[in-house]
């Protein structure tokens, strides 16, 4: 058989990859409700740092999902790809976190830069494990650190995101560390996920103590299942696509996508160079789109973060609608795979409005799919009267 770089790469149009990524994101026909769990898993999970975005990422996905569904035990949060938090399936979490090791691993030699000392970055992190055997918000953390093991604290602004309130630092030696790092720090050796909430406190806790049959695996293994997730999920894409997706230099994926280079086969897009599983290439051949597929993607959703081009998603004219400054990914509607608008929703109480400004005129048969995809957005959310407006 001959080696990737001998293969003379398939010709393929822009149109049927976009019929591929959309069916491989289960966007051009919903899921039923009890393939929720594997929907996530197929997709690289659900960004969510705003957990409504996330639950509407499920939403685009499953058929007649309902937003309590989406609080399932077999559905967790955690920092995964970027140190970003995602929804995950509890029993494929081991591969998106320790898959992604690498960039965690650089927040711990920071901190060991920072301290100066193994031992008592050692010690230190000992104290948060055993802290977090239980779910625990920052503050509860840093009070434990302070009087079961001697840190002195101070609090100091940074909340993230913007947020100025003050959060609890750890004085380790000479250096302050901010106690909410610390569970990036901590992702280096054991993984974290996020419990329930406690008032406007999120919580942590070790996910050998929150995930009933908890199962850990090596972190090499991890990384080579993280890249098929992401083959399977993306494809075509590239060597540079991937280390910007799971938050890697490079030079540090590399290596594990090398590990799957005897399985890959050459794709040209278009005169677009790009990489895919040999195995998804008669999935490739055959994906067509029939009818127009119109999806109202929210926040971050994942079918939108996946390369380091965007061409595939938007115009160059239209780019800063979605992709905009400090990382927000504006939510999308989405036709045959490309964003022709952007939209919005205000829910009060039953009432819901859901506005949209397309980039451009929109045909009929498009502008009523927006108000179906609206309506049953207003039954997700519980939502009796639906009123959609198209500017």
């Amino acid at each position: 058989m001959r080696g990737p770089t001998e293969q003379k790469p398939i010709r393929v149009s822009w149109r049927k990859v976009a019929a591929f990524r959309l069916s491989q994101h289960h966007l051009s026909k919903r899921q039923p409700s009890a393939s929720m769990t594997s929907v996530l898993g197929d997709i690289g999970g659900a960004q969510s740092q705003v957990l409504s975005a996330a639950q509407l990422s499920i939403w685009a996905r499953v058929k007649g999902a309902r937003i309590q569904h989406v609080n399932d035990h077999t559905l967790v949060r955690a920092w995964a790809m970027r140190r970003t938090m995602f929804l995950l399936p509890s029993d494929q979490l081991a591969v998106f976190v320790r898959g992604t090791t690498r960039r965690a691993t650089y927040h711990f030699h920071h901190a060991l830069s920072r301290i100066g000392s193994q031992e008592k970055l050692d010690e230190l992190l000992d104290a948060v494990l055993g802290a977090l055997g239980e779910p625990r918000t920052r503050s509860e953390l840093a009070e434990i650190l302070s009087k079961s093991h001697g840190y002195k604290l101070k609090s100091k602004a940074g909340g993230g995101w913007g947020n100025k309130r003050p959060v609890p630092w750890v004085r380790v030696g000479g250096s302050l560390l901010p106690v909410g790092w610390l569970l990036h720090v901590i992702a280096a050796r054991d993984v974290i996920v996020s419990g329930p909430g406690d008032g406007n406190e999120a919580t942590y806790v070790r996910a050998d103590k929150w995930i009933p049959f908890w199962k850990d695996i090596p972190v090499e293994k991890a990384e080579r299942e993280l890249l098929v997730k992401y083959l399977r999920a993306f494809g075509p894409t590239t060597l540079q696509d991937f280390a910007l997706w799971a938050g890697m230099y490079v030079r540090d994926a590399k290596p594990i996508w090398q590990s799957e280079a005897e399985n890959l086969a050459h794709v040209d897009v278009e005169g677009w160079k790009a990489s895919m599983l040999q195995s998804d290439l008669p999935d490739l051949e055959k994906a067509e789109l029939d009818e127009p597929v119109v999806r109202l993607l929210p926040y971050f959703d994942s079918f939108l973060l996946g390369h380091k081009s965007h061409r595939n998603i938007v115009d160059q004219g239209n780019h800063k609608k979605i992709y905009r400054n400090q990382g927000w990914v504006s939510p999308v509607l989405l036709v045959d795979g490309r964003a022709q608008g952007v939209w919005s929703h205000q829910q009060n109480r039953n009432n819901l409005t859901v506005r949209m400004t397309p980039f451009s005129r929109i045909s009929k048969a498009v502008s009523l799919r927006i108000k179906e995809e609206a309506s049953d957005l207003g039954r997700f959310l519980e939502c009796s009267d639906v009123k959609t407006v198209i500017a």
